[in-house]
């Protein structure tokens, strides 16, 4: 049996705040507990107290030290760390200009060995403690993705992407290829420890309708199992899947026609959706990955959150690196505020945090397991300083008048230097 006690300032967010809450009196939803002890044994949270637990306990202490649950990014690309910040394009464009030339790479195991050995590193080094991950088309990518998940304990879903046209040579498979990839990774990776299986379709443009239907076949045999792709991120692209799919009622309806929409299916950007799209997402509970930092690099437009949130569409936050331009929650955060400020609307400190922490999990079904700091969820948790001894930040904080104020300027300003200990499962990292 392992334990372990981390003492310090806890903070969890379990709903989104009204937007017309009186932020200068949280409600009940944000847990606020200021030097309190966080109980840990055998990877999971046992309990939290103000009193500090009996001479048996291990400790690590953390005074004036904020305790978060782990980040989860639901919607991230392994591979395009090598193309994060390339200039001068919009979505399509840099596809074939910077993405696939870098995703071609992987189909060596050892790069993509090392290459998800780093990404995931980063994530952990950034506070993102479980994530939706996009890989390639290679096999040896995922093989790669979960190994290195297992090695460090995360909570990680991937899965080999379906590209069966409209891509280079080397980013290719067939029908036939892809069904048999994805049955064996399935079999070898999904359900094991923490490991799920996603059906990664790139998008609608890359995948025949015989591919379509074979991912709507192998979402459906098997339970639990999860299905990303993206949609509807920028107008050209619209379009072109509007000319490849003439007899769709929309992008989001070649989706729904092969069976790809359900409440484990999680689809990115989602900027240029109409009212029956929309009325499909509610239907079929599929999730909506907002990716703020990505969707003004690449110019593709400004997502309606509270609009999507009033209708009653599930969404979550993501990176979406390499388009986004930072693996740092608090930097997507930031940049979710501002694409909300652009549109007349605001986002609260709370509302953002709980979307990169419980929202997040809840729209991967996994509100069960992490995303709170609460008795029997798993101890994937993070600690931070507020800022740095003569910072902008430091300063900033010392004539905030609430933990709102506070917290809000933590995730405008902060960035991942302000991490200071990550626990996984328990485990410190």
């Amino acid at each position: 049996m392992t334990r372990l006690a981390v003492f310090g300032d806890l903070l969890d967010v379990t709903a989104p705040c009204p937007a017309d809450a009186d932020l200068d009196t949280p409600p009940p939803t944000v847990r606020w507990r200021p030097k309190h002890w966080l109980l840990i044994e055998n990877g999971r949270i046992q309990a939290i107290q103000p009193d500090a637990p009996d001479a048996s306990w291990p400790r690590d202490e953390r005074p004036g030290r904020l305790i978060l649950p782990g980040f989860i990014d639901t919607h991230v690309h392994a591979p395009q760390l090598d193309v994060i910040a390339s200039y001068g394009t919009e979505l399509l464009d840099w596809l074939n200009r910077y993405t696939f030339p870098a995703e071609k790479a992987w189909a060596d195991p050892a790069v993509a060995a090392a290459g998800s050995t780093r990404f995931l590193d980063q994530l952990l080094a950034h506070g993102t403690t479980a994530a939706l991950v996009f890989p390639t088309v290679h096999k040896c990518s995922v093989d790669a993705l979960f190994g290195a998940a297992e090695a460090r304990g995360m909570r990680l879903i991937t899965g080999k992407c379906l590209m069966d046209r409209h891509a280079p040579d080397g980013l290719r498979d067939t029908v036939q290829e892809a069904e048999r990839d994805s049955i064996d990774l399935i079999q070898r990776w999904h359900g094991q420890g923490r490991n799920a299986y996603a059906h990664t379709v790139r998008f609608a443009p890359t995948s025949s309708e015989a591919q379509l239907d074979m991912a709507g076949d192998l979402l459906a045999a098997h339970p639990g199992s999860y299905l990303q792709t993206h949609v509807a991120e920028n107008r050209a692209e619209v379009e072109w899947v509007r000319q490849l799919f003439p007899s769709a009622r929309s992008y989001l309806g070649v989706y729904e026609r092969h069976r790809l929409l359900g409440p484990n299916s999680t689809l990115a950007h989602g900027i240029w959706l109409d009212e029956n799209d929309r009325a499909a997402l509610r239907s079929t509970g599929a999730v909506i990955a907002h990716s703020p930092t990505s969707n003004l690099f690449l110019g593709s437009g400004l997502f309606d959150w509270r609009g999507r949130a009033a209708e009653g569409v599930r969404l979550s936050i993501a990176s979406d690196v390499g388009g986004g331009v930072s693996l740092s929650m608090q930097r997507t955060l930031a940049a979710a505020y501002q694409v909300a400020a652009l549109q007349g609307q605001r986002l609260d400190a709370f509302t953002l945090l709980h979307a990169a922490t419980a929202g997040n999990a809840e729209s991967l079904n996994l509100g069960h397991e992490i995303g709170r700091l609460e008795p029997g969820l798993m101890a994937d948790l993070c600690c931070w300083r507020w800022a740095d001894e003569g910072s902008v930040l430091a300063h900033r904080l010392s004539i905030a008048r609430s933990l709102h104020e506070r917290l809000f300027a933590w995730l405008m300003l902060g960035d991942e230097r302000l991490l200071e200990g990550v626990w996984v499962a328990g485990r410190p990292i």
